[in-house]
């Protein structure tokens, strides 16, 4: 760990955790349990007698002296952030169990790569390089995805293929992508909201700066929902998070969002109208694999048709018997993609489904 803001901060036994890159956050609670994520195996309790109260209420002291914070019974929470880092703390009097904490690395680094993805089992080759030719093709993408689940390390990399010539801003509440740390040569403006400058404030300013791609952190809020629509309806391309139980629900739980009582035909279909695609990726422990498995299990595309009518075609879906399922994109993708110079095959997964189809018969 390479930290600026917190390199005088004495992290006692917590720093081997901070230094290993398979560890993604770290848990305290309930008077001494430590809980660490991982890469490989997910979520699991370590016995580490040293890291206690005393010490938690040490670091807690440290941190809000950095920040310039109060940290005490009439100030019982704090967040604590930097570059590479993000810890929130509770105070004791409000988490009755015992002081809490929970640290997040945030590593301004890509994690994601071709080979891993593929190695593996996150995706397949075909749907993969279908994926990166969406981004080429400037589509509007929204990963979903439980907690967990890799959604922010998959709009890192998708970002990652963007074009070197296009202007990116990103819009997050606490920085997470640190694409202008990772590309230091190409032309990206990181904003943070906070209670002064908003999404919506932040947004008419990133409309100024003439970026070619916005990348919104997770969309969690009315505001952010808002933000989102006003950045695809203005002629801008973005890539968002936000949770839902699936990628073709995606439209529906923006809507849940929703603080106002809009239209719901007339929202979707916006949505429907300018979102080209969803992904859904999921985190799980998985007994065949021996480790914690995230995969992209679901790729659905949105559209409106002749008839001014929301649609969807779910392109790739992997069920939980582990099936897979792929359809080719429609006709109003691949005119999107064509509109903005990239052509894509008419069976485009022909293959892979054929593929699928002998190893069927062959377990046969």
């Amino acid at each position: 760990m390479n930290d600026a803001i917190f390199s005088q901060i004495d992290f006692g036994p917590l720093k081997e955790f901070l230094d290993d890159d398979n560890v993604t956050d770290i848990s305290y609670g309930n008077n001494g349990q430590v809980h660490l994520k991982t890469l490989n195996k997910g979520v699991f309790r370590i016995d580490r007698p040293e890291i206690n109260n005393s010490l938690m209420e040490k670091l807690a002291f440290q941190c809000s002296n950095v920040m310039g914070k109060t940290f005490n019974m009439a100030h019982p929470f704090l967040d604590a952030e930097s570059a590479e880092l993000r810890l929130n703390f509770i105070h004791d009097s409000i988490a009755t169990n015992g002081i809490s904490c929970v640290i997040r690395k945030t590593p301004a680094k890509i994690r994601l790569n071709k080979e891993k993805l593929i190695n593996e089992q996150y995706v397949t080759e075909d749907l993969l390089n279908f994926l990166l030719t969406c981004v080429e093709g400037h589509c509007n993408i929204i990963v979903s995805g439980e907690t967990g689940s890799g959604k922010t390390e998959l709009v890192k990399y998708l970002a990652s293929h963007t074009k070197e010539n296009e202007k990116i801003i990103t819009i997050e509440d606490t920085l997470e992508l640190h694409l202008d740390k990772i590309f230091p040569h190409r032309d990206i403006v990181a904003m943070k909201t906070n209670n002064i400058a908003t999404y919506s404030d932040v947004l008419v300013a990133c409309m100024r700066q003439n970026p070619r791609w916005i990348l919104l952190s997770e969309v969690r809020s009315a505001e952010a929902v808002t933000a989102v629509r006003n950045s695809i309806s203005s002629g801008h391309n973005i890539i968002s998070t936000i949770h839902s139980d699936s990628a073709r629900n995606v439209p529906m739980r923006m809507y849940s969002l929703l603080e106002s009582s809009q239209d719901i035909e007339q929202f979707l279909k916006s949505i429907h109208r300018y979102v080209q695609l969803a992904i859904h990726v999921k985190g799980y422990m998985s007994k065949e694999l021996g480790r914690f498995q995230r995969e992209i299990v679901e790729v659905c595309e949105f559209y409106v048709d002749e008839n001014n009518e929301a649609g969807y075609n779910i392109i790739y879906k992997k069920g939980l018997d582990k099936s897979m399922q792929f359809n080719n994109p429609t006709k109003y993708l691949k005119e999107y993609l064509g509109s903005q110079g990239v052509i894509i095959e008419d069976n485009l997964f022909k293959k892979t489904n054929d593929d699928i189809n002998e190893d069927n018969i062959d377990l046969l």
